[in-house]
This record gives structure tokens, C-alpha cells and sequence, in this order.
């Protein structure tokens, strides 16, 4: 891709791409995190598709470099097998400013070979203003699903490394992998992708035995590539949640599941 990038607009539609996680690549990936692999079977773990639709972006021509995640969903309409070939299809919906820069909302999806969808991805991202800096707001902010993390029942510990950070994310956007970076978008260090933070909590659905087919997920607070996360989940199940320290880092509300 050339330097040359496209300033986002609503209407723009996104390049239709190839899309392709492999049983190898799955297991490096979620290696690098300290997950197990096996635990999703020869399944696709959906969150791979929240960093594969923000690509399918980039191959667009739109830059992703210093964009934070905001809010995404995953809905899966279907289980998607290892090594399976689906074809992105995809739009930006608006493009709003707001007091740190622009809010964008994106509509990613992907079709399989007889043309239905099998993963839906839309999300919401800042694409902070250089000249605001310093600014804070950034339009409307949802309510917590988490009221009381005291609720939850923590069902793992995760220590974040630089290591593995750098080997799960290493292209598309620097501040998730790039001191420098980082430090020029007001972060201490780097902070991890939105999607490589999800793959916890959906470690979290899977072991339960939830094959989960709908989520609303919320990125509260950055989670930096050398954090200690605790996970943890509601007694119904209808919510997940990273914590740091008693504070919810990312949060899933589960809308609708249905038992593998």
C-alpha cells in the first residue's frame, strides 16, 4: 500500500478481499497469548476478524495508523472452519467529529462461497487530530454492561508480555507495537490491538461451552502490552469483562448463544 491515503468518507466502499486463517496461523497467534488452540477445535476463533476487518481497511487505502477501537461486534452466523476461504465485503457508514478527532463507523462482513454471510464485524473507532491533542470526548459513550465487577467470577489471570504482543501485531497501526509511537499518542507504552485483548474473554465463552453467535464488545480503557488482566464472567453468562485492578478494561455483552 502507498503512503498515499485516502481520508475516510461515508459511502466509501471497502476492497472485496480473501480472507484465509489458517489451522497454523490460529495456533501461532493464539500460542503468542498464552491460549491454547485446541480449545476451538478446527473452528475459527471469530475474534480474528475484528484485525482482519480493520486490514481489509487498510487494503482499502484507508490508514489505520493511531486509530483506537471503540466498540465492535462480532456476529457469528455461522462457525467458520480453519483454512477456509470467506470474501470481505464492507462500507464506512459515517464519519463524525467530535472534540478528539473523528469517529468512524465502519460495516465490515464476510461472505462464504454461497454468498451468506458467516461473520459480521461492524465497529466504531477514534482517528485521533494531531491538533486536538489533549482533548478529551469523543462522542456518545455507551452504558457499562458491567455495573459491579464485583459480580463477576474471575476464571483466569493473563500476564501481557512485549514479547508476545510484538508477535501477535506487527504492521497496521505502530502504536501497538512501537514505544515511540505510543508515546506520541499520550500512552505510557504500547497497548494491545482490541481484537488480541477479545481472544481472552472469548476463551473464556468457549471453555463454558458456548458457541457464541452474537456479541457487543467495548473497549473502556487501553490495555498495554505488559498488563496483568484478570477475566471475568457473570453467572448467566451474559457478560465477560477484562479487569485491571477492579476496573473493567474490555467488556462483551453476550446477546444470544446457543450451546456447542
Amino acid at each position: 500500500m502507498s503512503n498515499e491515503w485516502l481520508e475516510p468518507v461515508a459511502g466509501f466502499e471497502l476492497n472485496r478481499e480473501e480472507s484465509i486463517v489458517t489451522k497454523e496461523y490460529q495456533a501461532e497467534k493464539l500460542a503468542s497469548q498464552g491460549l491454547d488452540p485446541s480449545l476451538f477445535g478446527h473452528h475459527v476463533d471469530p475474534s480474528f476478524y475484528i484485525g482482519i476487518g480493520i486490514r481489509v481497511g487498510i487494503a482499502s487505502g484507508i490508514s489505520a495508523e493511531g486509530n483506537v477501537n471503540m466498540l465492535s461486534r462480532i456476529v457469528q452466523h455461522r462457525p467458520v472452519v480453519l483454512g477456509e476461504a470467506l470474501i470481505s465485503k464492507g462500507r464506512i457508514v459515517s464519519v463524525e467529529d467530535v472534540p478528539r478527532g473523528w469517529r468512524i463507523s465502519t460495516d465490515v462482513w464476510f461472505e462464504g462461497s454461497d454468498g451468506e454471510r458467516a461473520i459480521s464485524v461492524p465497529r466504531v473507532s477514534l482517528k485521533p487530530d494531531p491538533s486536538k491533542a489533549g482533548r478529551r470526548g469523543a462522542g456518545e459513550r455507551p452504558a457499562p454492561v458491567v455495573e459491579d465487577t464485583g459480580m463477576l467470577k474471575v476464571v483466569s489471570e493473563h500476564r501481557l508480555t512485549p514479547q508476545g504482543t510484538k508477535g501477535y501485531s506487527s504492521e497496521g497501526n505502530a502504536i501497538h507495537y512501537e514505544m515511540e509511537a505510543a508515546n506520541l499518542a499520550g500512552f505510557r507504552a504500547p497497548i494491545i490491538g482490541g481484537g488480541q485483548g477479545v481472544h481472552f474473554l472469548m476463551a473464556a465463552i468457549w471453555e463454558r461451552g458456548l458457541e457464541q453467535v452474537d456479541l457487543d464488545i467495548y473497549f473502556r480503557r487501553p490495555v498495554f502490552w505488559d498488563d496483568t488482566i484478570a477475566v471475568g464472567v457473570s453467572s448467566d453468562m451474559s457478560a465477560v469483562a477484562s479487569l485491571r485492578e477492579g476496573k473493567v478494561l474490555t467488556e462483551m455483552k453476550v446477546n444470544n448463544r446457543r450451546e456447542l
